[in-house]
């Protein structure tokens, strides 16, 4: 476990520990075991793995833990506004949450959409989630590509961390955010990169190559 990640999560392990004190203190049983099965479930879901991934510069690892929904060729309209490959990775809430650098790069954007109306978010599996609701688009440009990067909230719990600022130098594999509970994050690639997964697959932030350099 990282303090970092688990930091996250304090205000919901709190609430947690006052449940479980409380049912203790009734001599209320059910509420302890509720308690005590909630706790394991944040601990399940903050949990934040070391990864190593593939070295090779050409190479480009998933930003996120999560099953391939999707896999389309579209206009990226808001940094590079030009043809690009996306790859939609959703996170369901037994996934890892933290997201990674696909590559080595230096973050040159960073914008936040605070969503587009006040009642309940959809889905992060529905097809207008990206545009729908919050999210945070970063921008990581290397030696050789520019990627940009969508992170989306779902529909449950909706908490974008960025660990990351404009400017910094970011290794590849390495955190630069993390999403709360189910989401989705999106990786926009060049059309000449070759995409190495398919829709249905199981990736790994960090450690599954999802598409490489020509």
């Amino acid at each position: 476990m990282r303090f970092q990640t688990l930091w996250e999560g304090r205000a919901i392990f709190a609430v947690v520990l006052v449940l479980g004190a409380a049912g203790y203190a009734l001599h209320w049983p059910w509420l302890v075991a509720l308690a005590g099965g909630a706790f394991c479930f944040c601990l399940n879901f903050f949990r934040d793995p070391e990864r190593k991934g593939s070295q090779d510069p050409r190479d480009i690892l998933s930003a996120a833990d999560g099953v391939v929904t999707e896999i389309v060729e579209m206009e990226e309209g808001e940094f590079l506004k030009r043809p690009m490959r996306r790859i939609g990775v959703f996170l369901s809430v037994l996934d890892v949450h933290t997201n990674r650098m696909p590559m080595d790069g230096k973050v040159t954007y960073m914008n936040h959409f605070p969503g587009t109306y006040p009642g309940p978010y959809l889905d992060a599996r529905h097809k207008e989630v990206s545009t729908k609701n919050e999210a945070l688009t970063w921008a990581f440009e290397g030696e050789k590509a520019t990627l940009v990067v969508r992170q989306i909230t779902g529909a449950i719990a909706r908490r974008i961390v960025p660990w990351r600022q404009l400017n910094d130098i970011v290794k590849k594999g390495e955190r630069f955010g993390m999403i709360r509970f189910g989401s989705r994050t999106e990786v926009f690639v060049p059309l000449d990169f070759v995409i190495t997964v398919q829709p249905g697959q199981k990736v790994k932030g960090g450690e599954t190559v999802i598409a490489r350099m020509p």
